[in-house]
């Protein structure tokens, strides 16, 4: 077989990565396809009994607003019990603050910053619910199912950020074909939900999380004079506050009382106005409080949490109601019981069920007239989902007998089950309409009805969507050619490199002969990976194997440097080659690896189950800013000295050299001026003092780094560098040699400096955008980094290139977790996304995210550009054996194929978990969002390669070319 040549490695890999690419892409859009939903608006045909034949009133969209009014309210036999809606969104608010939790009272300070709203639940004029969200408990989804009474898919996680206008059947568009005029203050993702149908609007935007005191007061600056307006049938107020002082300072921040407060004074007001006790004549009104999703302690949402889901729907105007506890609804009850409280059809694709309570004012009739409506809306979703259903004609053809059915028909699957319970309530309802019925025989009625609602709610709720099964073989299989091919490039470089003979057997260590300890380990890590995804408590705690697995790496490591201390004796260990302290120094190395990595795993309890436990973030938290400000600062100092000092540890004297550290120099100065002036600006509003700073910091970071990329490599001086390499394999004497071909020296020396800059930018940038208790995991990774590359740049031969890579990108993973993220979408730090920008963008905010969020592995993948300049080329000193191409493989091959291989691998394997628990319990609540995660991941991964790639390249045939030009002049 051919050896490998540069061009055949990096074709073989590009192709292996847009192969991966292209399946991915085919996965992603088959497993988490948009959910299916039935065309067109509900119309009159929703007043009927549903029958094959029955196309419903095709003229109802030509007919006039007041006069579909009428027609509505002629066929429904229910009149409409208000004539004005006022909708309050309160973003973030969990029930729990509202209405307690388990029958107990809420928190005291919650409960005495809402004295108006609590003395309403007390008297009964207000009725609470703690309103269950489904996940992903994000605004736009949740405000979609409140209005449509559908759940959406999966991925409308990723559409939160980019909201278009909602097609499906929903109340604001039933309400707009009656004539409603509507008037929407607050979070503009109602206007884009539902561009043209509002008169009146005034958006803020809901992604500026910094901001806890205008956003709220954009509000409510209107709502004094839209009270007083009579023009207007629906109001919505969506109030954004609290969800930013959630993100911001979590659960416990000392500014949720005072702006529950501030809500609860909105809620005083809007009472006053519509409460008929106070003489006004604008028609009855309905006030609904509700809130889109609760937030976890940290004030994050997005996951399937109890304290995500536990969303408040609060009902004022409904008469006088007295509950020992608060009752538990689904949050896509809300739709069909506002559709026919206001005389209007249920939305098509609604799957709630009518909130008992809000129908008590109904004579018996009504309310089973209602309870009928909503049987007939869920039975045509039924219909269309479920083909073989046996009353799927009923009752056009009257083929199914209710009489003469058994209950073990009607146990035996989904199908008979559903229609027995339909089929029973729907006799039920007939026989007290025939005769004089009794109070019982409404209850049992009711029941009934209520018994068939919530089945088929359940059903049609947790119901997968089918998937297109080609689709998803194709993607998965296309993913697997592609891990295939690279693992079979890793694996054919290996043999190349370490059994080819292209090494002399003297500069190999022994291990090198066969598989050593730490690469069986290595290779072990990802099959115990593997193995730990497919169970959903492994998912939700992934961060315990990561901090096991990179624990025990440094473990094997101190067991090599103590198998070569016992072989030569503590004498010669310690003063190896002539060099003194070279083995104390690895051993110091180790070391500091093993503290500072168990100081790291010990900073944030991560994970779900276990967040409660103490770790050593709430100890400082709790302990106040005395503690958090001071090692915050310390840190910082120390991250930014450790960079600088690499840089000015440079001997050359040369003007570009002077102006990349005066750059940095002055970009660390302002961060640390960020960190001590504007620390506590995350608890105010918007600061245009640390947003201009921050753009500054930005633009002074982009330039030096940047500039350092292309401008090195043609600036710095041939021939003339004071950075030798490290290792001293290569005699001084063959320099001479090797330049005539390579640009060996400078090549380094740019690698190195480039790569520093690449570092301390990264770091930078983490210190302006993590939470302040996150900087100093920042420097303990710095440390960690440092440690191992000098750890291997003195151990020369004792460990193969590929594992100490893929040790860094353990290392990666592992500060992932450890700087409190973990596999749930609540993790995300939303609050720092939004940092030195002064206009929201939905681009840029994504990109600072994404930075913020994999802070760890970047920086890994971006630090093997300075540790390719410490790796020895001792194989390269015979020149008539070396070419180009053997020297970019060499310094190239294995930083790129490691992180590709071994992300390729994890995410074929996890797809195929995927897979196999498409029908898990939690499969949108665990394994879903995991594999959100290996997907960004996966970009990560790719970019990171990309950049140390196109690195090597550019800085390699830059100096190539100067060097040709230099021995030819």
């Amino acid at each position: 077989m051919a050896p490998l040549t540069c061009t055949k490695l990096s074709v073989i890999t590009v192709t292996g990565v847009l192969t991966q690419i292209i399946g991915l892409s085919l996965f992603v859009f088959g497993f988490f396809p948009v959910k299916p939903a039935l065309p067109g608006t509900s119309g009159s045909e929703s007043f009927y009994a549903p029958s094959c034949d029955f196309v419903g009133n095709l003229s109802d969209t030509t007919l006039p607003s007041d006069q579909l009014k009428s027609l509505y309210q002629e066929l429904s036999g229910i009149p409409p019990s208000f004539e004005r809606l006022i909708l309050m969104v309160i973003d973030g608010l969990p029930a729990e603050f509202v209405l307690g939790k388990n029958g107990k009272p809420p928190n005291k300070q919650f409960k005495e910053a809402m004295p108006y709203t609590q003395s309403l639940l007390a008297s009964g004029s207000a009725i609470g619910y703690h309103a269950k969200a489904a996940p992903p408990t994000v605004t736009m989804p949740r405000l979609k199912a409140m209005v449509s009474g559908a759940l959406g898919g999966f991925l409308d996680v990723a559409f939160n950020f980019n909201t278009q206008a909602m097609m499906d059947d929903n109340l604001l568009g039933q309400f707009f074909r009656i004539g409603w005029k509507m008037v929407m203050l607050g979070d503009e993702t109602w206007i884009k939900l539902f561009p043209r149908l509002f008169q009146r609007h005034d958006g803020v935007s809901s992604f500026y999380v910094k901001d806890t005191v205008q956003v709220d007061q954009n509000v409510s600056r209107h709502l004094g004079y839209e009270l007083r307006k009579d023009d207007w049938n629906l109001l919505i107020l969506h109030y954004l506050g609290l969800d930013h002082v959630g993100h911001i300072g979590g659960r416990s921040s000392v500014l949720m009382a005072p702006k529950l407060k501030e809500m609860d004074e909105v809620v005083k007001l809007i009472h006053s106005s519509i409460n008929p006790s106070q003489g006004n004549r604008q028609g009855q009104a309905l006030l609904m409080i509700v809130s889109d999703h609760g937030m976890t302690e940290n004030g994050n949402h997005g996951g399937s949490t109890y304290e995500e889901t536990d969303s408040l729907a609060l009902f004022i105007g409904l008469g006088n109601h007295v509950f020992d506890h608060a009752s538990v609804i689904n949050q896509i009850d809300i739709a069909p019981t506002l559709a026919l409280l206001f005389g209007v059809p249920i939305p098509k694709n609604n799957v709630g069920v009518l909130i008992r309570e809000a129908f008590d004012s109904l004579t018996e009739d009504q309310h089973l007239r209602a309870l009928e409506l909503n049987a007939w809306q869920l039975l045509r979703l039924l219909h269309a989902q479920l083909s073989g259903l046996p009353c799927r004609n009923f009752p056009c053809d009257a083929l199914y007998d209710h009489q003469s059915s058994g209950s073990s028909e009607c146990n035996r699957t989904t199908e008979n089950m559903l229609c027995c319970l339909y089929m029973e309530a729907a006799a039920l309802y007939t026989s007290w309409k025939s005769k004089s019925a009794s109070n019982k025989d409404y209850s049992s009625t009711a029941a009934a009805y209520y018994k068939f609602l919530k089945s088929a709610s359940e059903w049609l709720s947790g119901r997968t969507t089918d998937k297109p099964v080609k689709l998803l073989a194709l993607g998965l299989a296309t993913m697997v050619i592609s891990s295939v091919m690279l693992s079979s490039l890793m694996l054919r470089r290996l043999r190349e490199i370490y059994h080819g003979g292209k090494q002399p057997a003297s500069n190999l260590n022994d291990s090198m002969n066969g598989w050593s300890f730490d690469e069986t380990f290595i290779f072990s890590v990802v099959v115990i990976l593997v193995t730990c995804m497919t169970s959903s408590s492994m998912v939700e705690e992934e961060h315990y194997i990561w901090y096991f697995l990179i624990s025990t790496f440094y473990l094997l490591l101190l067991r090599k440097t103590a198998q070569s201390l016992s072989a030569v004796g503590l004498q010669s260990f310690l003063m190896q080659k002539g060099k003194s302290g070279e083995g104390y120094f690895r051993v110091c190395c180790i070391f500091l690896l093993l503290i500072s990595g168990r100081i790291l795993r010990g900073w944030h309890q991560g994970g779900v189950n276990w967040t409660s436990l103490p770790d050593i973030s709430k100890w400082l938290e709790q302990g106040g800013g005395q503690y958090v400000k001071p090692l915050q600062l310390i840190s910082a100092i120390l991250v930014i000295s450790i960079g600088l000092f690499a840089l000015f540890s440079i001997e050359s004297k040369g003007k570009y050299f002077q102006m990349v550290r005066l750059s940095f120099l002055i970009s660390g100065l302002l961060v640390l001026l960020h960190i001590t002036r504007y620390q506590d600006y995350t608890f105010s509003s918007t600061n245009y003092g640390a947003t201009l700073l921050v753009q500054i910091i930005y633009a002074i970071l982009g330039t030096a780094t940047i500039g350092t990329v292309v401008a090195l490599p043609w600036l710095i001086p041939l021939s003339t560098s004071k950075i030798f390499p490290s290792d001293n394999t290569i005699s001084p004497s063959f320099f001479p040699r090797i330049q005539e071909k390579f640009p060996l020296v400078e090549l380094r020396d740019s690698l190195y400096v480039i790569g520093w800059a690449y570092i301390l930018c990264w770091c930078l940038l983490q210190l302006l955008l993590q939470q302040a208790i996150n900087t100093t995991p920042i420097l303990l990774l710095l440390l960690q980094m440092v440690a191992g590359v000098l750890y291997f740049a003195r151990s020369g031969t004792h460990h193969k290139e590929w594992v100490e890579i893929a040790g860094f990108y353990y290392l990666g993973m592992a500060g992932h977790f450890a700087l409190g993220n973990s596999n749930t979408l609540a993790t995300i730090d939303v609050a720092g996304a939004f940092i030195g920008i002064s206009n929201h963008s939905t681009f840029l905010s994504g990109i600072l995210m994404f930075i913020i969020t994999y802070a760890s592995p970047m920086f890994i993948l971006l630090s093997l550009v300075m540790y390719i300049s410490t790796k020895s080329m001792a194989h390269l000193v015979i020149p008539e054996k070396a070419n180009a191409g053997d020297l970019l493989m060499t310094m190239l091959g294995f930083p790129c194929l490691v992180p590709l291989v071994i992300n390729s691998i994890l995410l074929t394997a996890y797809t195929v978990v995927l897979l196999l628990m498409q029908n898990h319990l939690f499969v949108w609540s665990v394994f879903s969002p995991k594999y959100l995660y290996v997907c960004a991941t996966t970009v990560c991964t790719l970019i990171g390669v990309f950049i140390v790639a196109a690195t090597g390249f550019y800085t390699y045939f830059v100096l190539a070319k100067r060097k040709r030009k230099a021995c030819s002049g």
